[in-house]
């Protein structure tokens, strides 16, 4: 059944191609984080490996978010890797194995492309979409990346 909300079916279709495209980002994201927090080796070990822990748990959250408002809009969420993996906008780099500083520098350009990607996203729902809510979400979001980059980007500085 197609919500009756004030956005229009084509707007809520196109609002949830890009809620998909941004549920694959973040779905890449949590995995690359992931694989960090398992791999992750060398003298600030178990500090890292905590800190990786925290940032896919948020990504969690996030995923889970994003998914509830694409069916709250009337659509289907993906949920394979094969779709999430044609969408991402996040690369992967599949048998990479890096150390702990190149580990911190991939996120953090990960998170960065995100936040950049999402500026572009909050403007497409608000402006052609007529979407507030979902752009609310995605500032919401972003702003959880921003937090995410600057603790990053202070390792590295």
């Amino acid at each position: 059944m197609i919500p009756k909300i004030g956005i229009t079916e084509n707007n809520l279709q196109k609002v949830n191609t890009l809620l998909s495209v941004v549920l694959s980002d973040e779905v890449t994201l949590y995995i690359k984080t992931r694989k960090f927090h398992w791999n992750v080796a060398g003298e600030s070990f178990m500090e890292l490996h905590k800190l990786f822990e925290a940032q896919y748990t948020e990504l969690e959250a996030i995923i889970d978010i994003v998914a509830e408002r694409i069916g709250k809009l009337g659509g289907k969420t993906i949920g394979t890797m094969n779709e999430f993996s044609l969408l991402s906008r996040i690369v992967e780099h599949p048998n990479k194995y890096p150390v702990q500083k190149a580990m911190l520098s991939e996120l953090l350009s990960d998170h960065e492309t995100l936040i950049s990607e999402l500026r572009k996203d909050i403007d497409l729902c608000a402006d052609e979409n007529h979407d507030a809510g979902s752009a609310d979400l995605l500032t919401g979001i972003l702003q959880q990346h921003e937090s995410i980059a600057w603790i990053l980007r202070r390792y590295l500085n």
